[in-house]
């Protein structure tokens, strides 16, 4: 126990160093040495966008001089509105979608979500998708040409183009111009939907007597890592659907290999955050040479996701076309649907993470949306829904429960065979093995169908981690947005107390009132099944509720609350079987229960309990049988004739029946007198043995005399 003990406070010393040392030390670290090299890194990532992510044979346009690029980059390292005011731009407005457009280089890099606030406040700003070049984390598509011959002049990221309007909006597009004087016209329609969903078309118009040979390529460009959730069932970073096949790759994966090249027909790909996305979407009859794609000119990471088409020959005193779409915006399943539908995008609707259990999680956001659409209050909806799950998994849950009612009534003899083989571990497994079978109850049972219900749940939580529609969803109280941790905490006494321990503890020690809750369902759930035999695993399953309350901290409140209420259900459940089945809380049998419903040793126990004495195979002890004649006392059964002892041997009466010579083969040659010997030192004070004191045995009665 001292052992244990110390090896407790062991671990949690280290786990405070650790922490303290993030805290204290390396954070403010961190923070510093982030605040020096911001400006620096993110200009000399952004010179050097012209030689990296481009596909295979894009050069950069001659002359560029990147060190020049680089000090000019430095000189210009602005805030984004600064960075937005620096350069000639294409006003955006749509219904969903807020931002500009780059002539200088003809860039998708303003944009905000017009549906999406930063925080549940409705006056907070917008959400920021994409951002240009020269300001803080740059995050921006564009689309070009890349020439087979360097000597050819084309578009590159500092080209400013000529606007046929001031304004892009979902029934204007814009076309924007640029001449190479060489000949060579590029022209660029840039329209886009009600929702999120760009539409380019590229044009080239050749006047010169030569044909020329470009090679078209749309491009994506992040700029740093960015903050994920490394969450195992979400995914966030590149990713995309090649020849059918959904591909996923983490940051560091691009930061180890390089680069990843992917050859297709058709498909998209980009960069996913939780709840939005970039994706480049190429023409899905178009064989591309898709690349994911990762560079460090300082100390900045760069990642790119590039796509480029077949070449194609601009023939002279002609043109060439192709279009392609790039999708900016969130991840709503009824667009993302949409989309899949009416472009015909190859596997579009998987840009959400349904996971390994699509076939279960599709199913239940369609149920959780009906529900939405009807109550109207998200949260509300993940509780009805909670409990049609259950009534859904009502039979297999109840033979479940009645599994463990069943295991808890045989609690005591549990705890007996617990103490009994306390220095033996084998021995007390062996004993638990044997009661099991004795009473007919498999521990197991129970098992099957919680595993059975497993993928609905698992289901359920992804449904509710990944989708959108939560986000900002408020609940009631002081639940405003179910994606958000509870912003309550016990240790200001849930907001009495004038500071905020948020800004002081880690989150997993903030501890609000739903994760409490959360943790005293499954305090009381784990009262209500039977307790393991093992000290140290009772313990460690003890543990449990504590360990969840601080980890499910951390979690978005709308799974706390289902996990809150999922579990309020299942005590309501297991209780009402246990009532049902007269099994005590704490382990054992009511005095009201009936026998019927108990395992068969807790039947022997309880009649042992009222008869005052255990009885034999199963069966009550019969009542003493009438006196004889002679007066004596009369018994039904002696001990010895309850345990199938061979009878006396009475020599000199002669009325031993057959049955007991039998049994007793070594006594029927003693002399009298002498058999019933050790029988007549038990017997005590009994001064005789009457007639009617005999046992019926296949029919025959048969007496033993005292001699």
């Amino acid at each position: 126990m001292d052992n244990q003990r110390n090896l407790i406070i062991a671990v949690v010393l280290a786990i405070a160093i650790l922490l303290g040392f993030q805290i204290f030390v390396e954070g403010p670290r961190q923070a510093q040495q982030q605040a020096v090299n911001q400006a620096t890194d993110i200009a000399e990532g952004i010179a050097g966008e012209g030689l990296t992510g481009l596909p295979p044979n894009a050069q950069v346009a001659p002359g560029t001089d990147t060190q020049a690029l680089v000090q000019e980059m430095l000189a210009q390292t602005v805030d984004r509105d600064e960075a937005l005011a620096a350069v000639p731009r294409v006003i955006i407005d749509t219904p969903r979608l807020h931002g500009s457009l780059s002539l200088v280089g003809a860039r998708i890099d303003d944009l905000t979500l017009a549906d999406y606030r930063e925080t549940v406040d409705p006056d907070s700003p917008e959400v920021t998708l994409l951002s240009p070049p020269n300001a803080p984390d740059p995050y921006y598509a564009d689309f070009g040409w890349a020439p087979t011959d360097p000597s050819v002049p084309v578009p590159t990221n500092d080209t400013e183009w000529t606007a046929d309007a001031d304004v892009l909006t979902f029934d204007q597009p814009v076309t924007l111009t640029w001449d190479n004087g060489a000949g060579l016209t590029f022209e660029r329609i840039v329209a886009v939907d009600q929702d999120y969903m760009f539409t380019v078309t590229q044009r080239v118009f050749n006047q010169s007597p030569d044909g020329v040979a470009l090679r078209p390529f749309g491009r994506i460009m992040r700029f740093g890592t960015p903050e994920v959730l490394g969450f195992f069932i979400l995914h966030e970073g590149p990713y995309g659907v090649f020849n059918g096949t959904l591909d996923e790759y983490d940051y560091g994966d691009l930061v180890d290999d390089g680069q990843i090249v992917t050859d297709s027909t058709g498909g998209w790909l980009g960069f996913t955050d939780k709840y939005w996305m970039v994706a480049l979407v190429p023409d899905q009859q178009t064989a591309i040479q898709a690349q994911f794609a990762h560079s460090q000119p300082a100390s900045r990471d760069q990642y790119f996701a590039t796509f480029a088409a077949d070449t194609m020959v601009v023939p002279a005193r002609g043109s060439v076309e192709i279009t392609n779409h790039l999708f900016a915006g969130a991840k709503e399943v009824d667009v993302i649907d949409m989309y899949e539908t009416t472009l015909g995008i190859d596997n579009f609707d998987l840009a959400i993470d349904w996971g390994w259990f699509y076939f279960l999680t599709r199913p239940v956001f369609w149920a959780l949306n009906i529900i939405h659409g009807l109550i109207g209050n998200f949260g509300v909806s993940i509780l009805v829904f909670t409990v049609f799950i259950k009534l859904l998994f009502f039979p297999l849950a109840n033979k479940s429960y009645k599994s463990m009612s069943r295991m808890k009534a045989l609690q005591p003899q549990m705890t007996e065979i617990r103490d009994r083989y306390k220095d033996d571990r084998q021995k007390m497994n062996q004993a638990v093995m044997e009661m099991y079978k004795r009473e007919k109850v498999n521990p197991a049972s129970g098992c099957l169908p919680i595993l059975l219900q497993i993928p609905v749940f698992f289901a359920l939580y992804k449904v509710l981690f990944v989708t959108i529609e939560m986000r900002h969803a408020p609940f009631f109280g002081w639940i405003q947005d179910l994606s958000a941790v509870d912003p309550t905490s016990i240790w200001n006494l849930f907001g009495l107390l004038p500071w905020t321990p948020q800004d002081y503890l880690p989150s997993f020690m903030v501890l609000g009132a739903w994760p409490i809750i959360m943790g005293i369902t499954m305090y009381l759930q784990q009262k209500l099944n039977p307790a393991p035999t093992d000290p140290i695993q009772k313990r460690i399953i003890g543990a449990f509720p504590f360990v969840f309350t601080f980890l499910l901290s951390t979690f978005p409140a709308g799974l706390v609350i289902y996990w809150a209420w999922n579990n309020t259900l299942s005590i309501l459940q297991q209780w009402v079987i246990m009532k049902r089945m007269g099994v005590k809380i704490g382990g054992g049998l009511e005095q009201s229960a009936l026998t019927t419903t108990v395992p068969p040793s807790v039947q022997r126990k309880k009649s042992k309990d009222e008869d005052g004495e255990e009885p034999a195979n199963g069966q009550r002890r019969k009542k003493p049988a009438a006196k004889a004649g002679n007066g004596g006392a009369s018994k039904t059964q002696t001990n010895a004739q309850r345990k199938k002892r061979p009878a006396a041997k009475a020599a000199n009466t002669g009325t031993a029946n057959a049955q007991a010579k039998k049994k007793a083969p070594a006594n029927a040659d003693k002399p009298a007198g002498t058999g019933g010997g050790a029988q007549r030192k038990r017997s005590g004070s009994n001064a005789k043995r009457t007639s009617g004191g005999g046992n019926r045995r296949n029919g025959r009665r048969t007496s033993s005399r005292r001699t």
